[in-house]
């Protein structure tokens, strides 16, 4: 025993219960701070108990050998609130060794220290208060507790210096100033426990004596481990009937009898989960003549039995921890399938092994074991494993799983998502929803945006739940509306993302009628948004902080001068104020309070956009540097660097001794190409990261110095220094490093740069390592932070040129691109450069070519048609046409030869409504074609005729308007004309139609007929079955149309409808058959009055096709049925 005067001992019954008086039943307080100190060798018990008839209570347990605080400031019968908070803290407590806890409590802010590691944490609810009801108890639950708390244990152990709010416990316990409970003993010396551990190593076993030929088997022991398998107990049988072997395999106890002379040579039993989980296991077996039993943690509901045919005889030794054999008769052993932990009441034969004895060498043998310790370790606290990984151990390490995490690495540290939507843009990533890790490997988690990569920025779109037009409906009493917006993620993500952006903004738009916005010019405003801070803001979309106006106050153009807010004006017509809150700082809106929405007639519908920016300044902190790097040491603690031209070289020093990590590249890295590096070191390894080669990995020692503790600056690239680890002699590198981050921050190097001598911010050279995300010819363009692909020399549009332009053409329909005739002028010169398939000094002087580059995409259903006509001033043209039976043919006249050179591409049909490609390459007379991705074929004009196209003049897609003389065979092929699609149309550099569909510099020679629908025709050309011409999107019966045209063409159609009428006026028997005749000629032909079956949405959208995509994610541009109009 140990006396002390501050020394409790509670033996696991008696409970010390601190009553608040008798006119005092209630205790209601603000601040508690309770402290003490205990000590036990077991792992459940209740430390301290206190409750309330209002549901608070406040709770200290031991659970699984952990510390357990619970704590209720009190909740409500609806639910809505909930104030139960639970911290764990701690493992491995039943050491018996003392333990210091001092709980802090102001209000609803905890301060839990255990043995000098403070954890802080806030208690869950809406109340401040702890009221408990008549006393709190030590040591236990009071008996006049609730039922349920039964089923907890009471402590065993010692305690002292009890403190509860200035009220020393174990003081007034010793002078009877307390009256502990009835049941139990109470004293105040502490009582060691009799419990003798022994700690095995992998190399450790211990032998006992046992009573030899006993006929009943029975042992009993605790064991703790971490480890899933290992050797518990192995024993021979006498008169050589068999053993027994008790191991730990996958967590579960297994009992192996080896029995020889019997039928059945092997009994097993196995019982129990999950024992490798670091707490205390008894394990009881039984066996005799025809019966054996197995218990774990004396649950005999759970025992596990066998009457298989057994014959005891017990040996006189039982090996615990290991298994000996000797080799050849000599002495020395080897250990089989060891066991790492501690075991502890060991019995054989029902009888208290005395390891005192067997430690003076008294009684049995044993190796590498400590008896009465355990050197047990809990690798997992302090949890290492990051971001809510789960840590999972063995007695040597600990592991941990990553799974949905969003993070990878030993210790869940790297984020596997990038860093913005830039960031995936770089690695050619095309529009779509992303999940971005805005802080890298920092607190906060990964979140889900929209980035959009159709312009020349990349924007990340943060959408909330509200929906647009949101109808405004006052909250009554209060006589105002408020309307929250959930952005299913929290505002420190979203405040990650605003503070990084270089620009962000939220639409913001307030529909009213009869409702006052800001109350302008001089009045309270009757609404106001919150944002980031939880902060009021009184401007509106379009204006700026400070300014109580709106966008048209700015602007001045209100529909009431008066007023700086359209709505302000209180007109009983719908007005609306909109515009976009551009100020990050504030952003995102939060939630709206709208005010004067109570009187009679007040109407408002409130609309906010999703948050939207743009830029990633981490990608832009990157500077022009000159870099040192060192692969010494020399006293310094970290350093990262280029050690020969390629190796890169992690060292660092925890005070273990230096550590180097080498990577070697089989190609040199100083070739003026961007390099990604990733150095990583934590408590269980240290990794080193070049590009896409394979991680070189260090693991770290199980014992030792693990902080790396760094107290000077960190030096970043420069020449020459005294810098701890810089070794004098060392070479400088010059080159570039950017984006540059420890520990998930990015550091800013570029203001760094600014201010340092000889170092430059900005870095060239995104192009070198993300150009070949610019395809089909676009050409990569370097930017301050980044790049981006000029897609002007191409067919193609998008962020990488990958989205092919094209339109869909209505009989009747044609476009028209002119080559302007040889000249000076600036217009006629960049006409010819991009005209020439050479480079641009190389163009020729005039309009003549000795080759050409053709390729586009088509799909339709109607031959015969002209695709594509070149003409020129002279009689030499060049057409791609389909015939009456849909084969593509290729004419060419360039003079010299009697008649057109005619090519019969393929008798295939390809006018199937599918899209089909064609790709067409003269250089002198060779001719090579290529259909959609079948093999080309090279084809020679005639001997006779010339190799230069001469004087060219125009480029027709759809049909042929020209005033000279056509080709009679072009003229057969030009009536009606085409109808389907066309996209991609490529004649060297120049791409007409696309001119016609975006503003280009050659947009001012191309002239259209009709209204041409943009579309891509279907993306690729397709060699599978026609589709039906319900599922065709390009099927004549299917065309779309913009409405917005239909008074264009509805002006072509009147004067035909007058024709008609009039000669049907002169015989009134045929008007009923010529109407009919009418109409259905015009359903097939698209002619006539009609209406689209519309989208919502298409009167803010460019065109029908916009308004379908738009509103329906389905959509797909290679087959929709939402394209099909209907005739009325």
């Amino acid at each position: 025993m140990v006396d002390g005067a501050d020394v409790i001992n509670f033996d696991g019954h008696v409970v010390l219960p601190y009553r608040f008086g008798h006119k005092k039943k209630t205790l209601k307080t603000l601040k508690d701070v309770i402290a003490l100190k205990f000590k036990t060798s077991e792992s459940e018990g209740v430390i301290f108990h206190g409750e309330g008839q209002q549901g608070d209570y406040i709770t200290l347990e031991l659970k699984k050998a952990k510390l357990v605080l619970s704590l209720n400031l009190g909740s409500n019968q609806y639910g809505s609130i909930y104030g139960h908070t639970s911290v764990t803290t701690g493992s491995l407590l039943d050491d018996h060794h003392w333990h210091s806890v001092v709980i802090e409590r102001h209000g609803r802010n905890i301060n839990l220290t255990l043995d000098r590691h403070m954890q802080h944490f806030r208690i869950n609810g809406e109340f401040d208060y702890l009221d408990l009801d008549y006393e709190i108890t030590f040591g236990g639950m009071p008996f006049s507790g609730k039922p349920s708390s039964s089923s907890r244990k009471n402590f065993k152990g010692c305690m002292e210096s009890i403190i509860y709010n200035t009220n020393n416990i174990t003081d007034m316990a010793r002078r009877k100033k307390l009256e502990p409970s009835h049941v139990g003993n109470l004293s105040f010396s502490c009582v060691e426990p009799h419990t003798v551990p022994v700690f095995f190593n992998a190399t450790s076993y211990l032998e006992v004596p046992g009573r030899l030929n006993q006929d009943v088997f029975s042992i009993s022991f605790q064991f703790r481990t971490w480890n899933p398998n290992g050797r518990l107990l192995f024993s021979n049988f006498a008169e050589g009937l068999g053993s027994v072997e008790i191991d730990l395999i996958e967590g579960k106890v297994s009992v192996h009898i080896n029995v020889t002379g019997g039928k059945k040579n092997q009994i097993d039993i196995f019982s129990g989960t999950g024992l490798n989980d670091g707490q205390w296991h008894e394990v009881q077996f039984l066996a005799k003549e025809n019966f054996a039993v197995l218990t774990i943690d004396g649950d005999e509901a759970s025992s596990v039995r066998s009457n298989s045919p057994l014959r005891v005889m017990t040996g006189d030794k039982y090996l615990y921890g290991g298994f000996l054999t000797q080799a050849n008769g000599l002495e020395h052993s080897i250990l089989h399938l060891s066991f790492q932990g501690c075991m502890q009441l060991i019995h054989v034969d029902d009888q208290l092994v005395d390891l005192h004895a067997v430690e003076q060498g008294k009684l049995g043998s044993f190796a590498n074991v400590s008896i009465d310790m355990c050197a047990i370790i809990d690798r997992c606290v302090p949890n290492h494993c990051e971001h809510g990984s789960k840590c999972t151990q063995t007695w040597d390490s600990f592991t941990c799983t990553c799974n949905g995490t969003g993070y990878s690495g030993a210790t869940c540290h790297n984020s596997v998502y990038e860093l913005s939507c830039e960031a995936y843009k770089h690695l050619g990533k095309a529009s779509g929803s992303y999940w971005i890790d805005p802080d890298g490997s920092g607190a906060l988690g990964p979140l889900k945006v929209f980035c959009n990569m159709t312009e020349d920025k990349v924007w990340t779109i943060v959408n909330h739940n509200l929906p647009m037009q949101s109808s405004v409906v006052s909250n009554k009493p209060e006589k105002h509306a408020s309307l929250a917006l959930n952005y299913n993620t929290t505002m420190d993500q979203i405040s990650a993302i605003t503070s990084s952006a270089e620009y962000c903004e939220q639409f913001v738009s307030y529909f009213c009628k009869l409702s006052r916005l800001l109350n302008t010019p001089e009045g309270n405003p009757y609404t106001w948004w919150i944002g980031k801070s939880n902060e009021k803001h009184y401007y509106w979309g379009g204006s700026g902080p400070g300014i109580q106006k709106c966008a048209c106050g700015i602007e001045r153009n209100c529909t009431d001068s008066r007023y700086y807010c359209n709505c302000d004006a209180d007109h009983k017509q719908w007005r609306k104020d909109t515009g976009f809150l551009s100020y990050k700082d504030h952003l995102p809106v939060s939630q709206v309070i709208v005010g004067d929405i109570d009187r009679p007639g007040s109407e408002a519908k409130l609309t906010v956009g999703p948050l939207r920016c743009h830029g990633d300044q981490k990608l832009s902190r990157n500077s022009n540097i000159p870099l040192t790097f060192n692969k010494n040491l020399g006293g310094g603690d970290l350093v990262v660097g280029l050690s020969a031209p390629t190796e890169v070289s992690f060292s660092f020093d925890v005070g273990n001794g230096p550590v180097e990590i080498i990577v070697r590249s089989p190609s040199p890295l100083n070739d003026d190409q961007w390099h990604h590096v990733v150095a990583e070191r934590n408590v269980k390894q240290a990794s080193l990261l070049v590009d896409q080669l394979p991680v070189e990995i260090r693991k770290a020692p199980m014992e030792g110095h693990t902080r790396l503790e760094l107290f000077s600056q960190l030096y970043v690239a420069v020449l020459s220094c005294s810098c701890p680890g810089a070794a004098g002699g060392q070479k400088g590198y010059l080159g570039c490093i950017r984006s540059l981050r420890m520990n998930g921050v990015t550091l800013d190097l570029e203001e760094r740069a600014k201010v340092t001598p000889g170092v430059k911010p900005g870095c060239s050279g995104h192009c070198t390592s993300f150009g070949m995300y610019c395809q089909n010819g676009g050409r990569c363009v370097e930017k301050y932070n980044g790049y981006y692909c000029d897609c002007s020399r191409t067919a193609y549009d998008g962020p990488f040129c990958k989205k092919e332009v094209g339109a869909f053409f209505e009989e009747g329909m044609w476009l028209r691109y002119n080559f302007s005739s040889a000249g000076n002028n600036l217009k006629d010169l960049v006409s010819r450069t991009l005209l020439s398939s050479t480079e641009p000094e190389n163009a020729a002087s005039d309009l003549t070519l000795d080759r050409e580059e053709l390729s586009f995409s088509f799909s339709t259903s109607k031959p015969p048609s002209v695709l594509l006509y070149i003409s020129s001033y002279t009689k030499d043209y060049m057409a791609v046409l389909l015939n009456a039976s849909g084969n593509l043919q290729i004419r060419y006249n360039l003079g010299g030869a009697k008649e057109p050179y005619n090519i019969n591409v393929d008798p295939r049909n390809v006018a199937n409504g599918q899209p089909h490609s064609i790709n067409i390459t003269r250089k002198g007379k060779e001719i090579i074609v290529q259909l959609d991705h079948y093999p080309p074929m090279t084809h020679s004009l005639p001997g006779m005729s010339d190799l230069q196209f001469s004087s060219l003049k125009s480029l027709f897609l759809g049909k042929v308007i020209e005033l000279g003389t056509i080709d009679e065979e072009i003229r057969k092929y030009n009536t009606p004309g085409f109808s389907g699609c066309l996209s991609r149309v490529q004649f060297n550099q120049l791409a007409p139609l696309k001119a016609a569909l975006r503003p280009t510099n050659i947009s001012t020679r191309v002239h259209t007929e009709g209204h041409l629908v943009e579309s891509n025709c279907g993306a690729n050309p397709l060699t599978i079955q026609p589709m039906s011409s319900v599922t065709d999107p390009w099927h004549a019966d299917s065309a779309s149309a913009d409405p917005s045209h239909d008074g264009k063409m509805l002006g072509s159609n009147v004067n035909r409808n007058s024709a008609i009428i009039g000669g049907i006026i002169a015989v009134v028997i045929f008007t009923i058959l010529c109407t009919l005749v009418f109409l259905i000629r015009y359903m097939f032909r698209h002619k006539g009055t009609y209406h689209t079956n519309e989208a919502k949405g298409a009167e803010s959208a460019e065109s029908a096709d916009a308004a379908i995509m738009n509103n329906d994610p389905n959509f797909t541009e290679t087959i929709d049925e939402s394209k099909k109009e209907w005739l009325i």
